[in-house]
């Protein structure tokens, strides 16, 4: 497999990159959970394990790289089970001059090449369709009073605290339970235009500020991937990031910084770009039809 994505991208002459595992700061979205390391040398210091390479990444394309590709090792401290490892392995790659339909196609291009059975015709689906067909809510705009009233009439009340009155929290836990089971069997779906609130690092439709340029991989029904038309504006990075670490503050979360090499490399300059994470362990599973992600690790956490 990682023979054929190496081709796949030598063919495009995309560049393969390697960039730290460690470093001084990390992602600040509320929902991810990192490892952490004091370095000891000179004076002790707080090193992050990477939650994914994207920073760095970054950071080489506005000195100029052109398009890259990496596969590599990224850390979660969360859940482990069926999908998940706190050690798992990720490529991600960056196209210079894509916009969200060119990387789809890239993306529809890939699985076309490293697929050893025949999925059915990849479909593309706008998120805010697919999520009122299964739940009948809006997706792109939040009413607490009507998304409550879905969770009572569902009996999940619990999810009403869980959530509060995060849009973003809502719309992961209602897509995962009620849309995600029905995105089918021997297939390649792609999600895309996810609703503003969960744009993470990927631009604001020029044409409609509610919907994100952003998409998700789905195969089999499995999350496999996120991807963006990635977002250039120092200013407006800065400003998530800020309201990110205030929501961390909030919820009694783990303090993380900004990343200010990030964003000098954005005000230097981010080339027109789009760019994308997938899960090759997940991945692997599908190809040969494991049931747990243990299967196709040599050693899973349990076992490390």
């Amino acid at each position: 497999m990682l023979n054929c994505i190496r081709a796949f991208f030598l063919e495009r002459n995309v560049l393969e990159v390697e960039t730290p595992l460690l470093s001084h700061a990390c992602g600040t979205e509320p929902q991810l959970d990192f490892f952490t390391t004091i370095f000891e040398f000179a004076k002790p210091e707080k090193l992050f394990l990477q939650t994914s390479p994207e920073f760095a990444m970054k950071r080489l394309l506005a000195a100029g790289s052109g398009s890259i590709y990496q596969i590599c090792k990224a850390f979660r401290n969360n859940e482990v089970g069926r999908f998940h490892n706190p050690e798992f392995t990720i490529l991600e790659w960056y196209r210079v001059g894509f916009d969200l339909n060119d990387l789809m196609d890239e993306v529809e291009a890939l699985f076309a090449e490293l697929s050893e059975y025949k999925f059915e015709s990849p479909k593309r689906i706008f998120y805010a369709e697919i999520f009122e067909h299964y739940t009948g809510l809006n997706a792109l705009v939040f009413s607490f009073e009507t998304y409550s009233a879905f969770a009572i009439q569902h009996e999940i009340q619990e999810v009403i605290t869980f959530c509060g009155k995060n849009h973003a929290i809502w719309l992961d836990y209602l897509f995962s339970f009620f849309v995600q089971p029905h995105l089918g069997e021997n297939g390649l779906c792609l999600i895309y235009g996810y609703p503003g609130c969960q744009s993470a690092l990927a631009r604001l439709n020029q044409d409609n500020s509610l919907v994100a340029d952003r998409f998700e991989v789905f195969l089999n029904g499995i999350e496999l991937g996120n991807g963006f038309y990635e977002l250039s504006d120092s200013i407006e990075q800065n400003r998530r990031f800020n309201n990110e670490i205030q929501l961390r503050e909030r919820e009694d979360l783990p303090k993380v910084v900004k990343d200010k090499r990030l964003l000098a490399a954005l005000e230097s300059g981010l080339p027109d770009c789009s760019g994308i994470a997938i899960g090759l362990d997940r991945l692997l599973m599908i190809l040969v039809e494991a049931e747990t992600i243990s299967d196709v690790l040599s050693f899973d956490i349990e076992r490390a």
